[in-house]
């Protein structure tokens, strides 16, 4: 068992009737539960258990990271966790996210494991981990991981400890792998092309896979200190992207978050396409070449009705599911579709990959580009949005606003207002404390009215 004093095991007991796990693996603030290396340590340990069929020592780990400080902290406390149990561990380092999913299956990993919290800023972190298939793990394997954590842990005999050692061309491995994915004999010759990689876990992979397919690239977010990831760059704040554009005459900017497994791009006027626009883009063009499986997209509740208008209008279907890339996944697994994603720019193509790839995404649009000959611009507008009205309200942990009878009343009433002119989405943040309120409609005053009705009583409870 691995030891802990009577007031520790009773603390872990007491925290664990939380659920550890989100929609996308356990996150929260670097050294606050859950991201502490006491319970990283213990997550390493269980899914040590949970992945390691028998008692042979051939069983591996293969585990990625961003550039956050508190990577280092989390990295070695899941190696100890993950070794305890007689698991062999590979490091690869800072690399994506879609790096690990693309790893685990090739170097016949049993389990990968991304430390990262993707778009957060540094004093977040995350755990996310991948099955052996490269694939995120379902709900079910998550909750039989979360009960191991709870209980005792059985360890791995003295001569069945496991071994840790680092790979070194991870990173190399990857960018082989993405530059497949663009069309044989093309090159990107001519094109000047902004790469924001928001100091994250691309800083290195991105700029190089762009330039050796022959782009001339300018890089931005590339200095990670261990604290500017998602600083003022990235998928989330484009403004600086957009400048350089501008300032160098770029063709085209590709913007990644932290851990690169979403993507914003930006046309050579430095104007954003989000995720529905990108992805509107490739339903039409993989299902003018008949490669889009079952006629369908799949993506979740958030993307635009304009996107489904869009689609409709060329007799393709759009398959929603709940907020989360990896809902997608398994909605477009268990559909056999093989396109999907989210309005915040994880695009899924499991022609490619397992999960979200912001760089391998990019790529494609690239593609696009050098087959048509038009410019950023022209394509990457292909539908006008209905207009949408997102606010992020933020509560105390542990409370619940959504259950309060005054909040219930309010959203009756704004979706008695918006009836038969829009819709309104209120849901939980999966990974941090924010309940986001977002409505579609036509008649923007009432999609104003209707937000801040509910995002004020939200907040007033």
């Amino acid at each position: 068992m691995i030891g802990c004093r009577k007031s520790a095991i009773s603390s872990v007991a007491v925290i664990m009737g939380r659920k550890l796990f989100g929609t996308d693996g356990v996150r929260g603030r670097a050294n606050s539960y859950p991201m502490t290396a006491e319970m990283a340590l213990r997550l390493g340990a269980a899914s040590g258990r949970f992945f390691r069929t028998d008692r042979a020592n051939g069983h591996r780990v293969v585990i990625g990271k961003d550039t956050r400080l508190s990577g280092y902290m989390l990295e070695n406390a899941l190696t100890a966790g993950l070794t305890s149990t007689g698991m062999n561990v590979l490091l690869l380092g800072p690399v994506p996210t879609p790096a690990v999913g693309l790893l685990t299956r090739s170097m016949r990993a049993d389990v990968g494991i991304m430390i990262s919290a993707s778009h957060n800023p540094h004093h977040d972190n995350g755990i996310k981990f991948f099955g052996p298939d490269g694939f995120k793990l379902s709900d079910d394997a998550e909750a039989e991981i979360e009960a191991i954590v709870s209980g005792e842990i059985a360890p791995a005999q003295p001569d069945n400890i496991g071994r840790a050692r680092r790979i070194d061309d991870g990173r190399g491995r990857y960018v082989e792998y993405v530059k497949t994915t663009f069309p044989k004999g093309q090159r990107l010759t001519g094109l000047k092309v902004v790469v924001d990689c928001a100091n994250g876990a691309a800083y290195r992979a991105a700029p190089e896979a762009l330039w050796e397919l022959g782009a001339d690239v300018i890089p931005v977010g590339v200095a990670p200190d261990g604290t500017n990831i998602n600083l003022d760059c990235g998928s989330t704040a484009t403004r600086t992207a957009a400048e350089t554009i501008i300032a160098h005459g770029a063709d085209v900017g590709i913007c990644l978050d932290g851990d690169a497994d979403r993507v914003i791009i930006l046309d050579e006027n430095g104007k954003e396409a989000d995720g529905d626009q990108i992805m509107a883009l490739f339903a039409s063009r993989w299902a003018a070449q008949d490669r889009l499986a079952g006629g369908a997209l799949v993506s979740t509740v958030m993307s635009n009705l304009g996107l489904e208008r869009y689609l409709a209008g060329k007799g393709l279907r759009l398959e929603r599911t709940a907020v989360g890339d990896r809902y997608v996944v398994e909605a477009m697994r268990a559909g056999g579709y093989n396109l999907g994603g989210e309005q915040s720019g994880h695009i899924v193509m499991t022609d490619y990959t397992t999960t979200g790839d912001g760089l391998v995404a990019g790529i494609q649009f690239l593609a696009e580009m050098v087959r048509t000959g038009q410019t950023a611009s022209a394509l990457a507008k292909r539908f006008e949005p209905v207009p949408q009205l997102l606010k992020n309200v933020r509560y105390t942990e542990g409370s619940d606003p959504l259950g309060a009878e005054s909040v219930q009343k309010t959203i009756l009433a704004a979706e008695a207002e918006l009836a038969g002119n829009g819709r309104l989405l209120i849901r939980k943040s999966g990974t941090e404390p924010l309940i986001r309120v977002m409505a579609e409609s036509e008649d923007e005053d009432l999609m104003v009215r209707v937000v801040d009705a509910v995002a004020a009583e939200v907040a007033s409870v």
